[in-house]
């Protein structure tokens, strides 16, 4: 019956968290109105996502999201003296082809959106192979250190959680 109700029950969970962080507030109407998210938007997906992502290590994933966190912040740091103080002809942008090693759809996306979020750097496309994803990146004078980076930091942890 709980499965049937909460098919997907992180996701749930996320949308429960997310509504009430954009409400900003916790009143009644807030939880309640959360609570019908967190419950119908699950049902009405679950038909489309049979396979729930093998997600190995919770306690793992959790210590990534903090992590990310930590690198948006420092990343808007960054940027923020790249555009107020880098004069634009020291300013090396570029696209950057990074080969990825995960193989599950979900590791991958979150890769992606890593990568999207951390201020600085965007995805922009994927191999028809799955494979490689495109970047770019508003400051990479060293590519090579950009690619090591995001493949020890991000993918290594992602590989291990999910895979």
């Amino acid at each position: 019956m709980l499965r049937r109700l909460f098919p997907h029950p992180l996701l749930s969970m996320l949308l429960f968290a997310t509504w009430i962080l954009l409400v900003n507030q916790i009143k009644v109407g807030s939880v309640v109105m959360a609570l019908i998210l967190a419950t119908i938007i699950p049902m009405l997906t679950a038909p489309y996502w049979p396979n729930r992502p093998p997600l190995k290590r919770v306690p793992a994933f959790g210590a990534y999201v903090l992590l990310v966190m930590w690198d948006i912040i420092k990343a808007n740091i960054e940027v923020a003296k790249i555009v107020l103080f880098m004069p634009n002809a020291d300013i090396r942008s570029g696209w950057l082809a990074i080969p990825i090693d995960l193989k599950t759809p979900e590791a991958i996306t979150i890769l992606a959106g890593t990568i999207t979020m951390t201020p600085g750097t965007v995805t922009s496309d994927m191999s028809s192979c799955g494979r490689v994803l495109l970047i770019h990146a508003l400051h990479a004078p060293d590519p090579d250190a950009v690619i090591t980076d995001i493949k020890t930091r991000y993918e290594a942890r992602l590989k291990r959680i999910f895979e």
